[in-house]
C-alpha cells in the first residue's frame, strides 16, 4: 500500500491506496494469500510450499505472466512516469490525480525489452536524465544491468557474471561507472532440506564490488574488488575522486535473517549496521574502507541533485529495531567521526539528530530542496517523513529543517488514519506531476 500526502496552496490531502498488482487482484479473487513470500521458504515445509506454488503456476491456477510482486518497496520518477517498485517484479506505473489520489496504470515492460525483475533502487542521473537499473534472478545470468534513456527507451541488457545467485538489493552509479555488490547472501535451496531459510549468509566469503563503465555493452571491462565480509541493503551515494571510486553505504558486518524474524525484531541489541566509506582504486586495484558511525543507521538519503557526484551531507535513520525508526541523523562527510563513542551522538561528523520522542517512531526521511528552480546550498531544504505515536495511536507527517536539524518541526500535518511502519519515501514535484505520461 502507498501512503501519499499532497501539499498545495497551503492545504494537505492524504490518501492511501493499494498498488493494483496482478498478485493483489488474484488474491482478492481467491480471498486468501496464494503467492509465495520469501519468509515462506524455510525448512522442509517451505520446500513443499515452493513445489505446490510451482504447480499452481504450471497448471494455470495462478497467472504469473503479468508479474508476481507487490510494488510496495520504493518509488522512482522517470520520463513522466511514477513507478512503484519491488525487486521481485517489473515496475508498476502510477498516476497522481489532480485531487492527490493515486491510480495504478499497469505493469511496465518497456515494450517487452524488460524480461526480468527490476531493482527497487534504480538511479536517475540528474544531469543526463537517464535511469540506470538492474535485476537479479535465481538462474544465470544472475544479474542483468540496463540503461534507460531520458526518452524512456531501455537499451540492450548487459549480463553481469557472478558465481552464485545473491540478494543484491541496491547498487550505485558515478558519472562514469556503475557499482555492483556481490555480497555473500546466497539463494541456496538445498538449505531448506536442512531446516534453514533459502537465503544464507556465508561468513567464509569476502565481499566483492564490481565497477563497470556505465555504458558498457558487456561485462568484459568490469573490475572486481574485495573487502571484508559484509552485507549492504542501502547505499547513500558514490562518486569519482581521482583514480578512486568512492562509495558511502550502510554496512552490516554479518546478517542472520532467521534471527531478524525473531526476538531481534523488537530490539536491535548486537545487530550492527554502520555508515562506511569504501574506496576502490582503479589504478592499483586496492580497496579500503573506513567506519563513519556507530550502530544502528540505515535508509541513507541525500539531496538527489548530487546522485553520482561529490556531496557533503547524508541523512540516515537511527534505528531502534529492524522495523522502527527513532530519529533522523545528519552526517557531514567532510568531518571526521569522533572516536570512542558507543552510540550515535552529536559531535564529529554528526551534525544533528532529530528525535521523534518516547514511543514515537518514523520512516525514512526524503530530502526536498527549499526551492527547486534556484541554486541553493546542498542542505538548504526539508526532510519529510511519516511519524506514528504509539502512546496516542495517531499518525502525522513531520517537515524538518534539514540545515539546522532543529528539534521543532517546520510543520506537522496530523493524519486521519494510522500509517504503518514501512520502507522507502519519495517526493514528486508539481512540475513532474504536470508532465505525467
Amino acid at each position: 500500500m502507498l501512503h501519499g500526502l499532497r501539499i498545495k496552496d497551503g492545504k494537505a490531502t492524504y490518501v492511501s491506496r493499494f498498488v493494483k498488482t496482478s498478485r493483489l487482484k488474484q488474491e482478492e479473487f481467491f480471498g486468501a494469500v496464494k503467492f509465495l513470500k520469501i519468509g515462506d521458504l524455510k525448512g522442509l515445509f517451505g520446500l513443499l510450499t515452493a513445489i505446490i506454488y510451482g504447480l499452481r503456476i504450471k497448471l494455470g491456477v495462478l497467472d504469473g505472466s503479468y508479474g508476481m510482486g507487490t510494488g510496495n518497496t520504493a518509488l522512482v520518477y522517470h520520463h513522466g512516469r511514477l513507478l512503484a517498485l519491488n525487486e521481485g517484479d517489473k515496475p508498476y506505473a502510477l498516476k497522481v490525480l489532480e485531487d492527490g489520489d493515486l491510480q495504478t496504470l499497469g505493469l511496465m515492460d518497456y515494450d517487452k525489452r524488460l524480461t526480468h525483475s527490476f531493482t527497487a533502487h534504480p538511479k536517475v542521473d540528474p544531469a543526463t536524465g537517464e535511469m540506470f537499473t538492474f535485476g537479479y534472478q535465481f538462474t544465470p545470468p544472475y544479474v542483468t544491468y540496463h540503461v534507460v534513456t531520458k526518452e524512456g527507451y531501455m537499451l540492450d541488457p548487459v549480463p553481469i557474471t557472478i558465481p552464485e545467485p545473491v540478494m543484491m538489493h541496491d547498487f550505485a552509479i558515478t558519472e562514469n561507472y556503475a557499482i555492483f555488490m556481490d555480497l555473500p547472501l546466497y539463494f541456496r535451496p538445498k538449505n531448506m532440506a536442512k531446516g534453514k531459510m533459502v537465503l544464507s549468509f556465508d561468513q567464509t566469503k569476502r565481499a566483492r564490488f564490481g565497477i563497470l563503465p556505465r555504458y558498457a555493452k558487456d561485462d568484459v571491462q568490469i573490475r572486481w574488488f574485495e573487502l571484508p565480509n559484509c552485507y549492504i541493503f542501502h547505499n547513500a551515494n558514490a562518486w569519482e575522486d581521482g583514480d578512486e571510486v568512492v562509495l558511502y553505504t550502510c554496512r552490516f558486518p554479518d546478517i542472520d535473517l532467521e534471527m531478524a524474524s525473531g526476538p531481534v525484531r523488537k530490539r536491535l541489541g548486537n545487530y550492527r549496521n554502520e555508515l562506511y566509506e569504501m574506496r576502490f582504486n582503479l589504478n592499483t586495484g586496492e580497496a579500503s574502507q573506513k567506519k563513519l558511525s556507530e550502530s544502528a543507521v540505515d535508509f541513507p538519503r541525500i539531496n538527489e541533485k548530487y546522485i553520482g557526484r561529490k556531496q557533503r551531507f547524508v541523512y540516515g535513520t537511527r534505528l531502534d529495531s529492524l522495523a522502527k525508526v527513532e530519529g533522523i541523523v545528519k552526517f557531514d562527510l567532510q568531518l571526521e567521526p569522533e572516536v570512542g563513542k558507543e552510540q550515535i551522538e552529536v559531535g564529529g561528523n554528526v551534525k544533528g539528530i532529530f528525535q521523534f520522542g518516547h514511543g514515537r517512531y518514523g520512516s525514512e526521511a526524503i530530502f526536498v530542496p527549499r526551492e527547486s528552480d534556484v541554486e541553493l546550498e546542498e542542505d538548504d531544504g526539508y526532510l519529510i517523513c511519516f511519524v506514528h505515536d504509539e502512546n496516542t495511536g495517531k499518525s502525522e507527517v513531520n517537515v524538518i529543517d534539514a540545515k539546522t536539524m532543529s528539534s521543532e518541526p517546520v510543520a506537522v500535518v496530523p493524519l486521519p488514519a494510522r500509517v504503518p511502519y514501512g520502507f522507502h519515501a519519495f517526493f514528486v514535484t508539481e512540475e513532474q506531476l504536470k508532465y505525467q505520461a
